[in-house]
């Protein structure tokens, strides 16, 4: 009976995903409102494609040809300019909102081992401090000015070499649109570029030393919870 009733919720529309149609035009929708020239950048990228793909086929004597089979990949272009000014705008909606850093760190790519929650906090200031563990060692990831965030960074980083040492590298990666700061939608792409130094059974030590040591637990000033608020990967990357 359970079943029928679950059966007849779904016809019901009550449980359907959106589409994928349907999830382009909310991305298309959404991404305009903040860029009123994307259907410009589309239709440019779009002709363009199509253009070479002619200039192409004139010149080996198949220009229809080519021409035809450039729609497919003239498609794809504006789907691409549409999914990298949709990942521009969510970063741009996001900047600015305590715990941000950490939202964004928590999709970082296989090879990064994050924490939960961050390890430094000022409830005064909402300067945040977030921490990530890698090959490339120890990153810690701030929010908040540079002058000001310094204190938790350095307190932080006493309390790692206490408990690790001096052999384990730590970086510091001060999110943010200023000087010496990384933009946060370059964060995990700046990670993920760092050169490795440590072995994986190293870095699987480095976790356990710093679980045991743990992390400050103070409250977590109101904005994007790091815990549970991420980007849209399908709305990121248009996919």
């Amino acid at each position: 009976m359970a079943r029928t009733d679950s059966k007849a919720e779904a016809k019901a529309g009550g449980g359907k995903k959106p589409g994928r149609l349907s999830q382009l035009r909310q991305i298309y929708t959404v991404t305009r409102q903040a860029d009123p020239k994307l259907p410009l950048w589309m239709l440019g990228g779009f002709v363009v494609t199509l253009l070479v793909a002619f200039g192409l086929g004139v010149l080996i004597g198949h220009a229809v040809y080519l021409t035809i089979l450039g729609v497919p990949l003239a498609v794809m272009v504006a789907l691409v300019i549409m999914s990298r000014l949709a990942e521009r705008s969510a970063y741009q909606r996001m900047a600015g909102q305590p715990g941000v850093a950490g939202a964004v760190l928590k999709n970082i790519r296989r090879g990064w081992y994050v924490e939960d929650e961050p390890v430094a906090v000022d409830p005064r200031t909402r300067d945040l401090v977030f921490r990530a563990i890698g090959r490339p060692g120890v990153a810690l990831v701030t929010e908040g000015p540079l002058p000001r965030v310094q204190r938790l960074v350095d307190g932080e980083r006493q309390r790692i070499t206490r408990v690790l040492g001096t052999n384990v590298p730590i970086m510091v990666v001060h999110v943010g649109d200023g000087e010496g700061q990384v933009p946060l939608r370059r964060l995990n792409s700046t990670l993920m570029k760092s050169r490795p130094t440590l072995t994986k059974t190293e870095v699987s030590q480095v976790i356990g030393r710093l679980r045991a040591l743990g992390g400050v637990r103070p409250p977590i000033p109101k904005g994007v919870d790091p815990t549970r608020v991420r980007p849209d990967r399908k709305g990121v990357r248009g996919r």
